[in-house]
């Protein structure tokens, strides 16, 4: 029941960021075709699980590989019960631990960026074993790497095996185990000498404590995880990272 209420209540928020009209307000046009397809699958799909996709975060851009949009999750969201159960069950384990607010969970659900080459789902909850170990993840991006350099969003979380393995990651991977996020900023004026320093800065300072790896991409796209202190450059070595060479 509690669950129930939760949902009914998010659910009922999200109606309102999505129609927010009064009495005095002018009526707004009919939407195209298309655009109001879109608008009632996301409505139905949000009054479905307790999560919020209208978040303040982006959902286009650069970094962000198509097929993985916000429209493209609604989409996936609304073709499976289970998908929709399993993404409730999530949050709610999310917000258990204090972490329910780091990121939007719909981005959390978000695969591998090689996804649509490897034939795979651009979104995936992760297996219920796996949960606990984002949650010190998103514990050091919520104290330490927001704070340094603005709100963030996942491009890319955890990848089954198959996945992985097409992904050409290691049978290892932080990615497998679901230790690790791949992140942008979602300002797109955050330059990649800012991000450096600032993320840099914060692994630094409290990296040990959630054992937090860190390694960045070409661009402003950096990975963290919580499987051992750690970082990295191209090559793989500590000497090489950005953190040591400001490159």
């Amino acid at each position: 029941m509690q669950k129930l209420i939760a949902g009914a209540a998010l659910a009922a928020t999200f109606s309102l960021t999505l129609a927010p009209a009064t009495a005095n307000a002018p009526v707004a046009p009919a939407l195209p075709a298309a655009q109001a397809q879109l608008t009632s699958t996301t409505a139905a799909a949000a009054a479905a699980v307790p999560v919020r996709i209208d978040s303040f975060a982006q959902d286009n851009g650069p970094e962000i590989t198509p097929g993985q949009s916000r429209a493209d999750f609604a989409a996936w969201l609304a073709r499976s019960p289970a998908n929709r159960d399993a993404l409730a069950e999530f949050q709610n384990h999310l917000n258990a631990n204090g972490v329910g607010d780091v990121v939007p969970v719909w981005q959390l659900v978000r695969t591998s960026s090689s996804f649509a080459e490897c034939g795979a789902a651009g979104f995936e909850v992760a297996p219920r074993d796996k949960w606990d170990n984002i949650v010190k993840t998103l514990q050091f991006v919520k104290r330490d790497v927001i704070p340094a350099v603005g709100p963030v969003q996942p491009v890319s979380g955890y990848r089954n095996p198959e996945l992985n393995r097409c992904s050409n990651g290691a049978p290892a991977s932080a990615h497998r185990h679901f230790f690790a996020l791949d992140l942008v900023p979602v300002s797109a004026e955050v330059s990649r000498g800012e991000l450096i320093r600032g993320v840099c800065a914060a692994h630094a300072r409290e990296g040990r404590t959630y054992e937090t790896g860190l390694g960045f991409y070409s661009g402003v796209r950096f990975h963290v995880d919580s499987s051992g202190f750690r970082r990295w450059g191209p090559n793989g070595r500590g000497a090489t990272s950005p953190c040591v060479t400001g490159a």
